[in-house]
């Protein structure tokens, strides 16, 4: 059940793992040390808390979300259920949705996966004609 009383603060890594925004912990606290997360636009260590009203900007992959914490919740529940943790007004909800759209147009395509076989024999020869 989620913590409503504005008194009450959750460690912003369990905070962030619990609202479902990364699926454990210690890559929450990756994304916290590598400088994607900033909280009241400072940025923060993973053992920082967070309170309900603090505003949230995270950077994942190119999208970035700026959040408010509406409410605490110790467990990972339901997605449904961790929606109701923050809220994301309509303004930014909108450009993060034009950024994803714009590069859907663009066939912008992120993912990194190691060369296979024939890919490596390529790059072998190309490395040895020079």
């Amino acid at each position: 059940m989620a913590v409503e009383a504005q008194n009450v603060s959750q460690r912003i890594d369990k905070w962030l793992w619990a609202a479902r925004f990364f699926k454990t912990r210690p890559l929450a606290v990756e994304a916290i040390n590598g400088g994607h997360v900033h909280v009241n636009d400072e940025r923060v260590k993973p053992g920082r808390n967070v309170r309900p009203g603090d505003k949230i900007r995270l950077t994942k992959g190119f999208e970035t979300w700026i959040v408010t914490v509406e409410a605490l919740n110790e467990y990972r529940r339901p997605a449904s259920e961790a929606r109701l943790l923050y809220s994301e007004s309509a303004h930014h909800q909108q450009q993060r949705e034009a950024v994803i759209e714009e590069r859907r147009l663009h066939g912008v395509n992120i993912k990194v996966h190691k060369p296979d076989k024939r890919q490596r024999r390529l790059i072998d020869q190309f490395k040895q004609s020079w």
